[in-house]
């Protein structure tokens, strides 16, 4: 019996913008009733101010599909499509209060179907799936999908990945396989255990090491001063960090900056550079 919070009740019995916008400028459209799951967004937006005005959903699942569903209409209301896209999947599942780990599926959806509707409304392709070799095939996710998701939501385990995407709950075949995607994916934050130095990493991989590294390496020390780091963007070689805690406002925080810097350049790429925001 799965734990929901009075949160996911309450959004399940009586949830927000069940329906459809007959006139909607953007429709993101994710999963399939065959794996268990699909929604559909609706998304309506003032082309003056950018804003997104109304949202609704029609979605077919379980209680904690509904849930989120109902608090991502709810999270984006009045938001730029920018702003909105800084929503996360964590971010739906803490408006209700959190989920059960085998329901963060839901959350991802409901991410997923967001970044669908705005790629339609701005002209992208709209990809109807990740791209890549099919690794579950029970429930229809690739490789591409496991190493997204696990990099976002910093997942190592098979468990997880079950947990996030449905991938290796069905028959159970691919586990191999997802264990072997995770175990290439976060090697990489065993470089720095070697004398060797960097090496030349993909870009999943060299996001992957920096997030290993803060979490590991400089949140640990910062927060023994009641510091902290929060990291905000990866842009290619520019990595774009804010500093919390007793570091906002420092003295020292351009110190701190330069210390972090050096030490992604030492263990990930010469030409990494730290931002503050």
């Amino acid at each position: 019996m799965w734990e929901y919070t009075d949160k996911v009740k309450e959004a399940f019995l009586k949830p927000q913008n069940v329906g459809e916008i007959p006139d909607a400028d953007a429709v993101g459209e994710v999963g399939s009733i065959v794996c268990g799951d699909a929604l559909k967004l609706f998304l309506k937006i003032d082309k003056a101010s950018g804003k997104i005005t109304d949202a609704k959903f029609q979605t077919f699942g379980c209680a904690s599909a509904i849930a989120s569903s109902s608090a991502l209409t709810e999270l984006v209301k009045d938001k730029t499509l920018d702003e909105a896209l800084e929503i996360s999947n964590i971010d739906i599942a803490d408006y209700l209060g959190g989920l059960p780990d085998q329901k963060m599926h839901c959350s991802v959806m409901g991410r997923e179907a967001l970044e669908a509707a705005i790629a339609q409304y701005r002209g992208q392709p709209v990809r109807q799936k990740e791209e890549g070799r099919l690794v579950c095939k029970c429930f229809d996710v690739t490789g591409e999908k496991i190493r997204k998701v696990a990099v976002e939501n910093h997942l190592t385990t098979v468990d997880e990945i079950t947990n996030f995407t449905k991938a290796g709950g069905g028959c159970g075949e691919c586990r191999p396989d997802i264990e072997a995607i995770l175990s290439d994916l976060w090697s990489v934050s065993r470089v720095h255990e070697t004398p060797a130095g960097p090496r030349k990493l993909t870009n999943l991989q060299k996001i992957a090491l920096i997030q290993e590294i803060i979490e590991t390496q400089v949140r640990p020390s910062l927060q023994a001063d009641n510091g902290d780091i929060e990291l905000i963007d990866i842009e290619g070689d520019k990595v774009i960090v804010a500093l919390r805690g007793m570091c906002t406002g420092c003295l020292m925080s351009d110190v701190t900056i330069k210390g972090i810097q050096a030490k992604l350049r030492e263990l990930v790429s010469a030409a990494i550079t730290v931002e503050t925001r």
